[in-house]
């Protein structure tokens, strides 16, 4: 099919040709005699950006992308066909339409089980009660260090999102209800998130899975799949809006051309709700390819201009009755170097299985519904068998219409014989319903109940004394499942959130006022930066408001065994919130200040009990100087609770000054980055340093406040006697340990000197003994000589005798 790039032939007429608008023209000679041409581009000529490159790109190119591209979807289509069949069987267990069944009988049971849509509806409510309460589902959390600038700015981000979801985007709600209905029975929806130029807003679309095509060994995570096919309804009034805007070019539409059979899913779902297509198709179909695609003419190129061969990300939508192509348009910002790609589709799953789609509750109970809806119909039409009994009576040997079968409470004519038939009438033997049948389906149900944590939770029939752990093990008995769900849609809708704020930051103008019910507000553009992160609302650890008040209950419990540990006010708080009563305030005395407040304000809400907090970014002397002297107000001083209460929050505010001061000084003296250059330690001992400087500054305006001049503070010299006494103390300690180290000396000197005696003495014995050992050694020898003498002598007597 054609593209008409000119609806009407253009009549043949002189163009004049401005010689200033021709492109230069370079011929470089080169040394074997050829020459080179280059022609230079002109600057004006450059294509914008976001500009629809199909306008550019030759035909030739066009039919190339719409060749390729098709073969893509076609390959990717028939890689889910059972998949899909799957899918469009399971709508029959829904039981959404009434049937006629002539089979066995007419008039047969043509009941289905409602176990797989109970499971799809109890999913739906409790999902889309759990994520979009009626206050609206966007929070926000503040990254970084709190301060007064990040919370007006989480909480200005906070009401656009919410206004713009509830209020602006009023389709929003109806298709999040709907998208949980499909995500129970299929496991796999999709929402789409973009700027709608005809809308002149962001938008998030319903897309079913039956229109997003994943290729085979794509993934669940949308920005992991190299490949993202949609397929586009779209209204012809609609698509030829675009065309006229520029985002599409211009085609000529043939209804005919489109195949009838696009979808299974689709057509057994308009089979479910009784719908039928009549008349002219007024529906232009088209596919849009996430894609990533080497496009001749825009090729990555490297620092010498030479193409990389690496595809970049393109959105290419193609008309699919004809093939052409009639968008290509990058996909990635143009500020970005590394050319990522956009992501615009966010994939809630049910539950994650095997590839890229997820499992739904007709891929986990689906065979047991249809056991079910199977044993739900023997039993009725045993039942109705039973109760409407039929037969035969006798006439002849010949059955009257013996072809059809019998019908409950039909007697049929039978021709005997003359034979007796039981006295002429047989009944058929039907029994009644089977009670193992019976058995049977009970079994079915309850598994499938189980598998699908829809049984009911039996928590509140227990013991109401039972400990905190069991009652949390009851009440998580067969919700894992449910539990793990609600993790996964919290992230998903996480995701979702963030892609919206992005394009908030991205489309919308500098300031942007808008109305409220009971107020004005104005939204700044730089507000969607990364210092405030939108979450969702709900709790991804809570799924149920049975959950949510259990808990709240058990906490309330603990807090008021040991209300010393405990803030009481807020375990209170939070059974009224799961409670869901309104107006807490008016029941509950209000503690909590959540917003920052003038002096004047804090003053009074300290009267009442309150708590109060301090706020970086506040004036901070002029909070201080005002509580100073509301604490001077005999009032205050008679509630000393209050007094307490007020001199904490001057201490914070001394706090905070002396922070702020401190990086305002490094910042000074270090740049952009000093928390790189000081330590934590650095930077304490100067917050350190600072709070002194600052709690001298607060006595001394607490002295002009009182009219004291300016002298010795009665603490301070009560202190400094505390210090004198001590120091009395520590000298007469420091006497006596030297007096009983005098006497340890001396102890030690004389234990000495006694040891030295006893050495002295033994040495004294010893030498006594070695000398008496030596006289008696030299006895004996005395001794043995003069018995020699004596021998010898005598020996000497006879010789001279003779």
């Amino acid at each position: 099919m054609p593209i008409d790039k000119a609806l009407y032939e253009a009549p043949a007429t002189l163009i004049e040709i401005d010689q200033e608008d021709m492109p230069e023209i370079e011929i470089i000679l080169d040394a074997d005699g050829g020459a080179t041409i280059e022609i230079g581009e002109d600057e004006d000529s450059e294509v914008d950006f976001y500009a629809n490159l199909a306008e550019v790109v030759d035909d030739d190119t066009l039919s190339k992308i719409a060749i390729d591209l098709s073969a893509f979807f076609e390959a990717d289509k028939s890689s889910r066909s059972d998949w899909e069949q799957t899918y469009a069987k399971g709508l029959e267990l829904l039981g959404m339409n009434f049937q006629e069944r002539t089979k066995p009988f007419r008039g047969a049971a043509a009941a289905t089980h409602p176990l797989l849509m109970e499971a799809v509806v109890q999913f739906q409510a409790q999902a889309t009660k759990e994520l979009m309460p009626a206050g609206g589902p966007v929070r926000t959390e503040i990254l970084g260090k709190e301060t007064l600038d990040k919370f007006q700015q989480a909480g200005r981000v906070q009401d656009f999102m919410n206004y713009q979801i509830t209020t602006v985007m009023k389709e929003y709600t109806p298709e999040f209800d709907q998208a949980m209905f499909y995500l129970g029975y299929g496991g796999s929806v999709f929402k789409k998130v973009y700027y709608d130029e005809q809308l002149g807003r962001m938008v998030s679309k319903l897309v079913l899975a039956d229109d997003v095509f994943i290729p085979y060994y794509g993934s669940s995570v949308m920005s992991q799949c190299p490949r993202i096919t949609h397929r586009i309804a779209m209204d012809s009034n609609e698509y030829r809006k675009r065309v006229v805007s520029g985002e599409y070019l211009d085609v000529v539409i043939e209804g005919e051309l489109y195949p009838s059979d696009a979808s299974q899913i689709r057509y057994q779902v308009d089979k479910q709700t009784g719908v039928v297509e009549t008349g002219a198709p007024e529906e232009v179909f088209l596919l849009e390819f996430q894609v990533d695609y080497d496009l001749p003419g825009f090729e990555d190129k490297d620092d010498k201009g030479e193409p990389t061969g690496i595809k970049l990300p393109y959105v290419i939508t193609l008309d699919e009755a004809t093939k052409r192509v009639i968008g290509v348009r990058r996909n990635w910002e143009e500020d970005d170097e590394r050319k990522k790609r956009r992501n615009y589709f966010v994939h809630y799953v049910l539950i994650e299985g095997l590839g890229s789609y997820g499992l739904g509750f007709v891929h986990l109970i689906g065979g047991l519904s249809k056991t079910a809806t199977s044993a739900l119909r023997q039993l009725l039409d045993a039942g109705t068998l039973s109760n409407l009994p039929a037969g035969f009576k006798a006439k002849g040997a010949r059955i009257a219409d013996q072809d059809n079968p019998i019908q409950p409470g039909e007697w049929r004519d039978i021709d005997v014989g003359g034979a007796e038939l039981q006295q002429n009438m047989l009944p058929l033997p039907y029994k009644e319903p089977s009670q193992t049948l019976f058995a049977l389906l009970g079994f079915c149900v309850d598994a499938g109940r189980r598998l699908a944590s829809i049984a009911d939770m039996q928590v509140g029939e227990g013991n109401q004394m039972a400990q905190v752990g069991t009652t949390l093990a009851l009440l998580e008995r067969g919700t894992q499942v449910m539990s793990a769900i609600h993790k996964r849609l919290h992230y998903a809708l996480k995701e979702e959130f963030e892609l919206l704020a992005k394009g908030f930051g991205m489309y919308m103008p500098d300031e942007y006022p808008y109305d409220v019910p009971g107020a004005s507000r104005k939204i700044k553009k730089a507000d969607f930066n990364n210092l405030v992160a939108v979450q969702p609302v709900s709790d991804p650890n809570i799924f149920s408001s049975a959950q949510r008040l259990t808990l709240a209950q058990m906490q309330l419990q603990m807090a008021q065994s040991a209300p010393q540990m405990h803030n009481l006010y807020e375990a209170y708080y939070r059974v009224y919130s799961a409670m869901n009563v309104r107006d807490i305030d008016s029941i509950l005395k209000p503690q909590r200040t959540q917003m920052p407040k003038d002096p004047a304000q804090e003053n009074g809400d300290v009267l009442d009990g309150m708590e109060l907090k301090a706020f970086a970014g506040q004036q901070h002397d002029a909070h201080i100087a005002a509580h100073l002297m509301m604490g001077l107000s005999p009032m205050l001083q008679a509630q000393p609770i209050a007094a307490m209460t007020l001199q904490k929050h001057i201490l914070d505010h001394v706090k905070l000054k002396a922070e702020e001061t401190a990086e305002a000084e490094l910042f000074a003296q270090y740049g952009s980055d000093p928390d790189q250059m000081v330590s934590e330690l650095q930077h304490e001992a100067l917050v350190a340093l600072k709070v002194a400087s600052f709690m001298q500054e607060v006595r001394d305006l607490q002295n002009q406040l009182m009219g004291v001049d300016q002298g010795p503070d009665p603490l301070i010299a009560l202190k400094d006697k505390e210090l004198q006494i001590r120091a009395q103390d520590d000298q007469a300690s420091q006497q006596i340990d030297r007096q009983r180290l005098l006497m340890e000396q001396q102890r030690t000197q004389a234990n000495t000197a006694a040891n030295q005696a006893r050495i002295q003495s033994q040495e004294r014995i010893a030498a006594e003994r070695a000398k008496v050992a030596r006289e008696r050694a030299d006895l004996m020898d005395r001794n043995a000589r003069r018995q020699q003498d004596v021998q010898v002598m005598g020996q000497r007597r006879p010789q001279n005798a003779a």
